[in-house]
This record gives structure tokens, sequence and C-alpha cells, in this order.
């Protein structure tokens, strides 16, 4: 699944359009390397780091979204990562 789309579906943007700006920033991250691109593929097990709402979010992909549905479908798509003093790594 692109990037772009998976960030839209689990309800972390409201649009692709938003999910392609943020992407072309050039701040997000895929399994540790830069995403060049809105259409970089997303799969189960991804990491996903990128800033958003002034913090910046780590994702872990736990299943790929086939719509956008409501919010409790969306989170069971991917869990946040967090350390023990709650911050996101």
């Amino acid at each position: 699944m692109r990037i772009d789309r998976f960030l839209h579906c689990i309800r972390l943007v409201k649009s692709r359009t938003l999910a392609q700006a943020v992407i072309e920033q050039g701040r997000t991250r895929l399994d540790g390397r830069r995403v060049e691109k809105p259409s970089e593929e997303v799969r189960v097990g991804s990491v996903i780091a990128l800033p958003l709402n002034g913090r910046i979010r780590v994702l872990r992909v736990l299943a790929l979204p086939e719509r956008r549905g409501p919010a409790s479908e969306a989170q069971l798509c991917y869990e946040e990562i967090v350390d023990a003093a709650g911050a996101a790594t």
C-alpha cells in the first residue's frame, strides 16, 4: 500500500493531498530511511516516523486497511511506539 494512502486510511491526516505534503517535506522515515515519494510501499511490520502536529510520531504497521473507516477500525492497523517516559522514540 502507498504510504500516502496508508496515512490517510489510518486517519493521521485528513486527505491524501495533506499526506503527500507531509512526505514531500523530506522528514518522513520508513524503516529508517527517508521517504522520497508518496508512492513508496508500506508493508506489515514497517516502522514509520514522521513529524505531525508539533511532535514526532513513530508507528509500527500491524495491518493494511482496506478502506478509510471509523477511527476505532483505523487504530487496529498500527501501534504507536513510545519509550518508558511516554515520549515517542
